[in-house]
This record gives C-alpha cells, sequence and structure tokens, in this order.
C-alpha cells in the first residue's frame, strides 16, 4: 500500500528524494547531504513539508529529526526562493558596521521596501522573495566572518567589506544576466 505522502509528490519528486537517499546512506552526515541534493534539485530551491515527510518515511528516520536539521540550518528554505539569494549578516559585527543599512536599501531597490525591515533586532530572521521571484533576500545570525564585516553572500559566493554601491552593483549584474 503506498503512503498519503508518496502520493502528493510527483514521480519526478519521488525519484530526487530516492536517488539521495540512496546517495547518501550510511555516510556521515547523510542526512544533511539528503537534504541539499534535494533542495538544489527543486525549481525554486526549497524543501517542501510533503517531500521533508517522504523523506522521513524513506530514510526511516523520525519527521521531527528531518524538520528540525531542515529548520535548524540556514543553508535549507522551507519557501520558494527567487532565481538569486542575497543574504545578508546581522551578527554583531556586521551589525555595528552597518549591516541594516545594506538591508534597507536592497529592499527598497527591489520593491520590499513595504516589509518593516527598520524593526528588526540583530536575531530576527528575514525571508522576502521579490514579486518577480528573481530575488529572494534573507538575513542569517553570522557566517563567521567577522573581520570582514559587513558580509553578504549573493548566491553562495561570500562578499566581505560590502558597501550599498558594491551590493547594488552586485543586484544591477545579477539584473542583467551576469553572475
Amino acid at each position: 500500500m503506498q503512503s498519503a505522502v508518496a502520493e502528493v509528490l510527483s514521480p519526478r519528486d519521488k525519484l530526487i528524494i530516492e536517488q539521495a537517499i540512496a546517495e547518501h546512506e550510511n555516510k556521515p552526515g547523510a542526512l544533511l547531504g539528503i537534504l541539499e541534493a534535494v533542495q538544489q534539485a527543486n525549481p525554486h530551491h526549497f524543501l517542501s513539508q510533503v517531500g521533508l515527510r517522504y523523506i522521513a518515511e524513506k530514510a526511516g528516520l523520525p519527521p521531527a529529526r528531518v524538520y528540525s536539521t531542515a529548520t535548524f540550518f540556514s543553508l535549507f528554505s522551507l519557501t520558494p526562493q527567487g532565481e538569486n539569494v542575497i543574504s545578508i549578516c546581522r551578527g554583531t559585527a556586521c551589525h555595528t558596521r552597518n549591516s541594516r543599512a545594506l538591508l534597507e536599501k536592497l529592499c527598497m531597490d527591489l520593491g520590499l521596501a513595504g516589509n518593516d525591515v527598520h524593526a528588526l533586532s540583530e536575531a530576527d530572521k528575514l525571508s522576502l522573495t521579490s514579486p518577480d521571484r528573481k530575488f529572494t533576500i534573507r538575513t542569517v545570525a553570522c557566517f563567521g566572518q567577522c573581520a570582514l564585516a559587513p558580509v553578504v553572500e549573493v548566491n553562495h559566493r561570500i562578499l566581505s567589506h560590502v558597501n550599498e554601491r558594491t551590493l547594488q552593483r552586485e543586484v544591477k549584474s545579477l539584473k542583467n544576466g551576469r553572475g
């Protein structure tokens, strides 16, 4: 008998999950590798709730373990992401070097200014996707690159000592299809 979870997923999604489990099975950090492979294969780079349940079922893991792992690491997202993901560090070193101003300016430039970024504290997490789905803006607690503050990650590439002009150039490059 097929589970209710398996019936909701497309055959493609089931195959991706099953292949990821087979590839990472019995390896250290297997769950992280599985989640990363499944998220990367998703066109919107996120992990769906039904996908997480299927991973738990097929890997023989408690669903709570799969969900807690997916929500603990900032690498993973449970909501659809834009084509480009820009993560701004909100750790203390970056905060004191104006990462909030970078975040506010970026949100304004991408038409996300209606969101109350001013009220965010250093610890608050944010994930906003532009209406055209070209950009997702995220905040992270810390990249561990404090000497390079403020730090911004653009599509998994770390940028250091970022200022508004540098970030605007990066966004313009991405909008023009470079990057």
